[in-house]
């Protein structure tokens, strides 16, 4: 069942009507048992900030004599792509720049939600290390593409304000057992499809860009690994609600994150943009069979 809302600064669209706080009050205490275990476990695939790459090492340096030319060089290499790379890259960094609502949903969570905004929690301290390492990805790709000079910006704009102004349906019930398989298929997508994008940059000849995909591939994939070990825990603690959480997403559908992209035309922008993109990161072997893989294996026989 679907809701209609039709609401000012929010696109027309269609958001299912949930089911809240899913999950049974007494679990609760399985992520309070959790802490410790989410310390040792978790926070270890956070990098240091000061040993973390930053936005700025793979561009132009403003505060250089060179910076001119540096952006001539960047946009000469970016001339050689095709528009339908493009077509990804934007769709990527629209994805990555709707950041605020990703955080949102994580801290509709019960059980493991930031309850103060700075709550020293593991949890907690994931979900905002977590969101600050991510914040660099939206950064980078947004200021490649400003100085590629190939894109419309203002309505790469338009689309990401609409976009985080709309939110998200994960139809993950605050839910920590459905959340937390839902993000781990989210970073298996965004990691194969970051990779995509490296690897067709380097086909065209723009090792720079290849580079800039490929970092950022790499920390969704140390991200999904961290959220896929949740999954693992929660298999071993309790098997029987996992499995039927999972079950339960499956029958869902996982929707990805920019589901309600909206441009302020095209109110089916999201599935116009992967019909016609054909994400390998769609199929099934590249995401589902991958986490099955690693999570099943945790089931007694």
């Amino acid at each position: 069942e679907v809701e209609s809302l039709k609401k000012p600064f929010t696109p027309p669209r269609e958001v299912h009507l949930q089911v809240l706080h899913s999950m049974p009050p007494q679990k609760i205490e399985i992520f309070k048992s959790m802490e410790d275990w989410a310390e040792q476990n978790l926070l270890p695939h956070l990098k240091d900030v000061e040993k973390s790459w930053q936005p700025q090492d793979f561009l132009p340096d403003p505060a250089s004599d060179g910076f001119e030319d540096q952006v001539k060089e960047l946009r000469e290499r970016a001339r050689e792509l095709p528009d339908d790379y493009f077509v990804v890259l934007v769709g990527d960094m629209i994805t990555e720049e709707a950041l605020p609502t990703y955080q949102t949903m994580l801290n509709t969570l019960d059980g493991v939600r930031d309850e103060t905004g700075a709550s020293p929690t593991s949890w907690a301290v994931w979900t905002r290390a977590w969101t600050a390492e991510e914040n660099r990805h939206g950064d980078l790709l947004n200021k490649y593409l400003y100085l590629s000079g190939r894109v419309d910006m203002r309505q790469i704009e338009k689309t990401i304000q609409y976009l985080i102004g709309s939110g998200m349906d994960p139809r993950t019930e605050n839910n920590p057992y459905l959340g937390f398989i839902y993000t781990s298929f989210q970073e298996r997508a965004t990691f194969v499809s970051h990779g995509n994008t490296a690897r067709q940059a380097k086909e065209h000849g723009d090792l720079k860009l290849a580079q800039i995909c490929g970092t950022i591939a790499a920390d969704e994939k140390r991200h999904e690994t961290a959220y896929t070990k949740i999954v693992e825990k929660l298999l071993e603690i309790d098997p029987d609600g996992t499995v039927v959480a999972f079950a339960d997403m499956m029958r869902k559908k996982i929707s990805m994150p920019a589901h309600l992209m909206y441009d302020g035309r095209d109110d089916n922008l999201f599935d116009n943009f992967s019909q016609q993109v054909k994400f390998e990161s769609q199929d099934p072997k590249n995401i589902l069979y991958p986490i099955l893989s690693q999570v099943l294996p945790k089931l007694e026989p």
